[in-house]
């Protein structure tokens, strides 16, 4: 069982990702991932950096820990030939550690270039299989031109491939993205701990890495992590339905604005208690999940890499399927 550690891009600002990513790694973390978005969810995040110079940088200060994007979109806001390029350079630069996760994409991240719109969810699976066959045709070395539906590419090569290839992840939830990431994918990316969409996906010829987020807050006292939860992270309760089509944070702010701290307690592993954190990664170890994120949205950065570092991740790594999954 890998164990990594989402860096909150939204909720910290370019070097603090940073300084977190290098005390992951000295607190034991196998992997850390990142979101690539151009708008936190929520004003109250306050962030939103450029995910790969933090990448880069973060390859420079650190030595073993593996980085991961969580996930990118390359059929919108960048075009697929730049995330080949850029992808194959972090992989050089941070030699060999670098997975690209990938995903169809959210409104609130890919409208700010204007055109073209971001449209309905069979359009965005069109546009996404297109962009991994494009980054799949580029990294296959030498010049390259690609004619799609959606999607061109002309004359271009990258000149910098490393000797091994990142791995591609592909995030999704259901059996059209399970089938895009079995044909196209190195591993399937996912945020609930849904059995039959790893089923789907194996079943489709699937195989590699399967990621999983995590949701927990960690924080002395269970009041003051859902009262985080509830500041930053109550965008997550509002379902993927909801996350992929709204366009701004203000958005989401309204969206959010029924969750309660309820709500927050019955989703989120909330508090100190080990159990509990526990409680919730083996649901994802049972549903077939072998790389497990720890999503955390407590107050303490700090305090939580000192409670992972001596309890949770030799916890979470030690997890196997229980009998019954």
């Amino acid at each position: 069982m890998q164990v990594g550690y989402k860096l909150a891009t939204e909720s910290f600002d370019p070097k603090e990702v940073v300084r977190q990513a290098v005390a992951a790694e000295q607190a034991g973390f196998d992997f850390v991932e990142m979101s690539d978005h151009y708008h936190p969810w929520l004003e109250s995040q306050g962030h939103s950096g450029f995910t790969f110079a933090m990448l880069g940088t973060i390859a420079a200060k650190t030595e073993r820990i593996g980085l991961v994007t969580g996930v990118t979109c390359p059929s919108y806001r960048y075009h697929p030939a730049i995330v080949a390029q850029a992808a194959a350079t972090l992989q050089i630069l941070s030699d060999g550690r670098f997975t690209l996760g990938v995903g169809a994409g959210e409104r609130l991240n890919e409208h700010v270039i204007g055109e073209p719109a971001f449209r309905g969810v069979h359009e965005r699976h069109e546009r996404f299989r297109e962009a991994l066959e494009i980054i799949r045709l580029l990294w296959q070395g030498g010049y390259q031109s690609y004619s799609g539906k959606h999607l061109q590419l002309e004359d271009a090569r990258v000149f910098d491939l490393p000797e091994q290839l990142p791995l591609i992840a592909v995030a999704g939830s259901g059996p059209a993205s399970a089938k895009l990431a079995a044909d196209l994918g190195d591993g399937l990316f996912g945020t609930e701990p849904d059995a039959s969409f790893i089923s789907d996906w194996k079943g489709d010829g699937g195989s590699g890495p399967v990621y999983g987020e995590v949701p927990l807050a960690w924080a002395k006292s269970e009041g003051e992590a859902v009262d985080a939860v509830m500041e930053k992270t109550r965008w997550a309760l509002t379902g993927w339905k909801v996350m992929a089509e709204l366009p701004n944070p203000v958005n989401f702010d309204a969206a959010s604005a029924f969750v309660t701290k309820a709500d927050v307690a019955g989703q989120f592993a909330c508090g100190p208690d080990l159990a509990k954190h526990v409680a919730n990664g083996q649901q994802f170890v049972d549903a077939g999940y072998d790389h497990l994120v720890a999503q955390n949205a407590g107050p303490d950065p700090d305090g939580f890499l000192e409670f992972a570092a001596s309890e949770l991740i030799p916890a979470f790594r030690a997890l196997t399927p229980s009998s019954s999954s």
